[in-house]
């Protein structure tokens, strides 16, 4: 967690952070501080089986299920569970200003946060960066774009990207565009030529939008 370095009027507007699979919290600290300094409440999250709760057995469950996707998709699953307890948590200890609530989350992450959105939770701003609105579950967000009517959201995918590729995004945002019309709220970025592990440069234009977003639409 990362609070703003000054004294500022409590509560704050709050971003949480989701990473990765196989990553953790920590992964995003200097992400963190960068929004701590905007004035955020930033909070890194652990999903279920990772960080300091990591599971063991992730290595044999992928070999086992054939792929990464069944067991992300269960831990998506149970981080948004975990959600409503948390929120509480961070209002009631850490200033937390829940109607100025934005998520972020990077490719698992991403997923998490299209789920998140999806299951009812009220945000201010939402950015998912290289990961997909479906997937093949009745969870799958695309199966409720009511959610995203009135959300900013700003969805960033990788041109190049094998592991998500950017189709899902791309129709998600069209078909939000034809049933709510075009707004200044929703955007769909395009990394050129990058594929899911962006490099450097890369990287850091992904955290400029990103960044930019949360200031805007944020606070």
């Amino acid at each position: 967690m990362a609070r703003p370095p000054a004294a500022i009027t409590t509560p704050l507007p709050t971003v949480l952070w989701f990473h990765g699979f196989r990553a953790d919290a920590l992964a995003h600290a200097a992400e963190l501080e960068r929004c701590a300094r905007a004035g955020f409440l930033a909070v890194g999250i652990d999903a279920v089986g990772h960080g300091a709760r990591t599971d063991s057995t992730i290595a044999d469950r992928i070999a086992r299920d054939g792929g990464a996707m069944p067991l992300m998709l269960e831990q998506v699953e149970q981080t948004v569970h975990e959600l409503p307890a948390l929120l509480q948590r961070l209002e009631a200890d850490d200033d937390a200003d829940l109607s100025s609530l934005s998520v972020v989350g990077i490719s698992m992450g991403a997923f998490l946060v299209y789920r998140a959105i999806a299951a009812g939770l009220s945000l201010r701003s939402a950015i998912a960066l290289l990961g997909s609105p479906a997937w093949p579950s009745a969870t799958s967000a695309h199966h409720s774009p009511e959610r995203f009517r009135d959300l900013a959201l700003l969805s960033i995918t990788a041109e190049a990207d094998v592991s998500v590729p950017p189709a899902a995004v791309v129709h998600f945002h069209a078909d939000l565009d034809e049933r709510y019309g075009e707004t200044l709220m929703r955007r769909h970025d395009v990394l050129r030529g990058a594929g899911h592990l962006l490099g450097a440069n890369d990287w850091a234009h992904a955290m400029s939008l990103t960044h930019a977003w949360l200031v805007h639409h944020g606070t």
